[in-house]
């Protein structure tokens, strides 16, 4: 009997003859022939073929076609020279009517029926083994001579009202075709936190391998509650510093052939897989813009998302364009790198984002509030609405009237695709904003996932509410910052805040700049912090930021594969909704036009002109907002 230590170098035309004769003694073939493609198998009758194959290219992700026979041809020329696939895989499963009847190590039995079917030939994560080790990245089952973890039980959150989220036991479906329908099935491998992006680099261009990674960071996002015990295969130890990364897998095809409940079928056993004869060698060349960078957007739970370098370029350039300073305050202090790309990173994974905006500094007008702000938030719900996320707005009860107002002209004036829920919170008692936040006060069962506040007062460190000028509103200002504090203790909660001046919501994570740098800033600093802070040279600026980045991740293909965990097609054929989404400058006119009929005034100068901040809407506004799109659309 051969054991496994010398099977790594073989050639595969080798080891199939090993594998054939039934004189191997390893359960796996991961670490086997090492630098050739490997393929998981699924077996089924001539007349489910094409349905299958079209679930394969609906779903390529986990299932990457490689090569489809011909019914009742055991050999597939493309793949190999001299194969039979009744006999060269470790071993075979047998399912009737959906049902595991046996295993085999041969299937010549089984010739005669085996002539009416059709074999299909599907990519494997075993292939990419090799690659990964290249680039100096340890596999922790080579390493530690067992198979590779796969799982196939998840729960996911899903929407139950336009504003209610609850976590219930559901999956990562597949797209379906026909009686071809399942669920995703995933592998797992530990990879040092420093090798992440690496590891990325590596699999990324290896589609027929699987490609790059679907989800890294806490298994829990997947619903996977135990990594100890996966539904294939072994459990694979982390060491310290690892990442549990997950890959599509293959085994998917054992799932619709199980659901599928035909009379008859094959496929591999999990992990023993057919091993072909070409390598993975045909690998493009990439331009630098096309590479994958990693970003960790959270640290509870810990999760990691991915985006191209040309389109976190973009963003970068967003977030420069508006960190001008037209007001001379200071703000280029407060600049943190890389802020935006975060959260709109994690508000890109994000399923119901709350809104919250409203700045009521002209106290002795009514309304008290000022035109920075709202026009922000519209642009973001904007985009949210045409990315189909949920979104609700939540502010003071006493600009409840207005904000119904001027959310139904934005209807009107095509800003927004329908009206936006919007809501006020009161603090009744100690576990008001987590009653508000999570379904009935648990914080495993979140309302939202992502919170926004853009040009929001914000609390500073005494309690009260502050404008530039050291005046406090608190009277005018409900204590929506308590939503912000609560959600740090809601694990997969992330917030984010938008300001121009150190006293907006969100801001407590550069309040020491602020105190230091902003004019009156040691009294007015907000003290409540945001995960992601953007700061803006006028806090709409900010908002339209937010939406342009929003589309750009949205038609990133490496982004968009991300997202939807490789499985269905590509979202981009929504482009187009999407680009009409975004603000334009003639939206943004006719909406300050709106707020300035309902007599919300320029923050600096109380006008009720074509201002904001009391910076003109033409030539200045007009303009960002042009560069913006220019950057966005280029």
């Amino acid at each position: 009997m051969f054991l496994s230590g010398g099977l790594k170098s073989l050639l595969p035309h080798v080891l199939r003859r090993i594998i054939r004769c039934n004189r191997l003694s390893i359960s796996n073939t991961s670490g086997m022939a090492e630098g050739y493609k490997q393929a998981n198998v699924v077996i089924l009758h001539k007349s489910l073929a094409d349905d299958f194959e079209k679930f394969c290219h609906a779903n390529d992700g986990p299932l990457p076609l490689l090569y489809r026979s011909k019914p009742g041809d055991w050999k597939c020329p493309p793949l190999s020279s001299d194969s039979d696939i009744r006999t060269d895989c470790l071993q075979y499963r047998i399912y009737e009517h959906g049902a595991c009847t046996g295993s085999r190590k041969s299937l010549k039995e089984y010739s005669e029926q085996l002539k009416d079917m059709v074999t299909f030939y599907l990519g494997c994560s075993f292939s990419f083994e090799k690659a990964v080790q290249n680039a100096n990245i340890p596999v922790r089952n080579v390493e530690q001579n067992c198979n590779v973890s796969m799982y196939k039980r998840y729960y996911s959150i899903f929407l139950l009202t336009p504003w209610i989220l609850l976590n219930c036991q559901t999956a990562v479906p597949c797209y379906s075709v026909s009686t071809f329908c399942c669920d995703l099935v995933v592998t797992m491998r530990p990879i040092p936190e420093s090798k992440l992006e690496a590891a990325v680099i590596a699999t990324s261009e290896l589609k027929e391998a699987h490609g790059a990674p679907i989800h890294m960071g806490d298994p829990g996002l997947l619903g996977i509650q135990d990594l100890s015990k996966p539904d294939y295969g072994d459990p694979v130890q982390l060491y310290p510093g690892d990442i549990p990364v997950f890959w599509a897998c293959g085994v998917t095809g054992v799932e619709a052939v199980i659901n599928c409940r035909t009379p008859l079928a094959f496929t591999h056993s999990p992990g023993c897989v057919f091993v072909t004869d070409l390598k993975n060698d045909n690998v493009r060349v990439r331009s630098s813009r096309e590479i994958p960078q990693v970003h960790c957007i959270s640290q509870d739970p810990l999760h990691y998302s991915i985006v191209s370098a040309e389109a976190a370029q973009k963003i970068k350039t967003l977030e420069t364009l508006i960190g001008i300073d037209p007001g001379d305050r200071g703000i280029i202090h407060l600049c943190r790198q890389d802020e935006l790309l975060k959260a709109c990173l994690s508000i890109s994974h994000a399923r119901s984002v709350l809104i919250t905006t409203g700045f009521p500094t002209h106290f002795t007008y009514e309304p008290p509030e000022e035109n920075d702000g709202p026009p922000g938030a519209l642009a973001i719900a904007a985009i949210l609405q045409a990315l189909e996320k949920e979104v609700a707005i939540v502010t003071d009860q006493r600009a409840m009237n207005l904000n119904k107002k001027i959310i139904e002209e934005a209807v009107q004036l095509g800003i927004l695709k329908r009206p936006i829920p919007l809501l006020s919170y009161q603090r009744e008692s100690a576990d008001s904003a987590l009653m508000f936040l999570c379904e009935n006060g648990n914080p495993g069962r979140p309302r939202f996932d992502h919170l926004i506040a853009i040009e929001r007062a914000g609390m500073a460190a005494d309690g009260n509410y502050y404008n530039a000028r050291k005046v406090n509103i608190k009277h005018l200002v409900d204590p929506i910052d308590e939503l912000f504090l609560a959600a740090q203790t809601i694990p997969g909660v992330t917030t984010t805040g938008v300001g121009d001046g150190g006293n907006e919501l969100g801001m407590g994570k550069v309040q020491d700049a602020v105190k230091k740098h902003i004019k009156n800033g040691d009294v007015i600093a907000c003290d409540v912090e945001a995960d992601f802070t953007i700061v803006a040279g006028v806090s709409n600026w900010g908002g339209y930021a937010i939406a342009c980045a929003l589309y750009i991740l949205s038609t990133c293909e490496i982004h968009d594969r991300y997202l939807r965990k490789a499985v269905g097609f590509p979202r981009l054929s929504k482009k187009t909704v999407w680009l009409s989404a975004l603000p334009s400058v003639t939206k943004e006119e006719k909406l300050l036009k709106t707020l300035v009929r309902y007599g919300v005034r320029s923050g600096k100068t109380a006008s009720l002109e074509m201002e904001v901040d009391g910076l003109p809407f033409y030539n200045t506004h007009s303009l960002m907002i042009e560069k913006l799109l220019q950057e966005t659309k280029q």
